[in-house]
């Protein structure tokens, strides 16, 4: 009898300690949270100066701004956000994985992602454009791109998007990073470079290119960002409502005066929730 009652308490003390440990062991959001755990886990790209950077100083950048603001709208400081690096050939796995909540990393929304995440947004329309030297003046459409050098990085489809479609005379030039194509550019190896006109805007911005460069202005196919999440996730409906709070106090325009406007960035509105353009 004495035995049967010390094993009771025993597993009575055992049932607490694991009621415990369901209630408050995770340190992860997921997607029926709105902000009770410790910490919400953001992909992020960490290369992409004015769109997501790592820098010794933390994380900066129009997306990073968007994601923060976001995460705070689902209850949660800038301090309990887990930036990982999602890498364009990566993000769909590491959201299926469940490797991240979101992902605000340069996402652009197409039919072939959408089979396999979600997407809130979109919260930025970006555009394929070129960004050429201040001082040239022989470049004003994309048919002048023809018989010019044009830079794009090594993997990358936008450069060959111009040859095919605007410029078939093109001089193609790939180089292994944008700084690279930014230095060529500044050196007057290459004539332009071509990519999503928020990135060619961000890179421009940085310090070191003050005045230096200026973007096209072409406007030649249409970029629509989106905040990727697993699929079937109510995070989806959550981040959209944070998304439209974010244009609503101003807080967008701001976001994207900082990181884009040194380049002489002309944004377009802030999309509407649901409107992606083709």
């Amino acid at each position: 009898m004495q035995l049967r009652k010390v094993t009771a308490a025993s597993a009575a003390v055992l049932a607490l300690a694991l009621s415990a440990t369901a209630c408050g062991g995770s340190d992860k959001g997921d997607d029926s949270s709105s902000g009770g755990g410790k910490k919400i886990t953001v992909g992020i790209k960490f290369d992409q100066p004015g769109i997501g950077q790592k820098t010794p100083q933390g994380y900066s950048g129009f997306d990073v701004d968007v994601a923060t603001y976001v995460a705070k709208k689902l209850g949660y400081n800038a301090d309990q956000i887990e930036w990982k690096e999602s890498k364009s050939a990566d993000r769909e796995t590491m959201l299926q994985r469940g490797d991240v909540d979101f992902i605000a990393a340069s996402y652009s929304i197409t039919p072939e992602r959408q089979q396999k995440v979600d997407f809130a947004g979109p919260y930025l329309l970006a555009h394929q454009d070129v960004l050429i030297r201040s001082d040239d003046t022989s470049i004003k459409s994309p048919s002048d791109l023809n018989s010019k050098k044009l830079c794009s990085v090594t993997g990358s489809t936008s450069a060959q998007n111009v040859k095919d479609k605007l410029a078939p005379k093109a001089d193609l030039q790939q180089y292994p990073t944008y700084s690279a194509c930014l230095t060529g550019l500044q050196n007057k190896a290459i004539d332009a470079l071509t990519t999503d006109d928020s990135i060619l805007a961000g890179y421009a911005s940085q310090s070191q290119f003050k005045d230096k460069f200026k973007l096209g202005g072409f406007k030649m196919t249409n970029e629509n960002y989106g905040i990727g999440v697993k699929k079937g996730s109510d995070l989806k409906a959550k981040i959209n409502t944070a998304l439209e709070a974010m244009v609503s106090d101003g807080s967008w325009q701001k976001a994207v005066d900082k990181n884009f406007g040194p380049a002489g960035y002309k944004n377009e509105p802030a999309p509407k929730i649901g409107d992606v353009k083709s």
